[in-house]
């Protein structure tokens, strides 16, 4: 039983891990795109 809960557990973080890595992504890429407006501006 502790086994199988720990497989879960395990699987689970991955996954968390691996959509947490897209949304950084998105928002560096937001970011990046309004440090360069801001640059356009001045």
């Amino acid at each position: 039983m502790k086994k199988v809960l720990m497989l879960v557990c395990l699987f689970s973080m991955g996954g968390f891990v691996a959509g947490c890595s897209n949304t950084f992504e998105g928002a560096g890429r937001d970011i990046e795109k309004a440090g360069e407006k801001v640059q356009d501006t001045f």
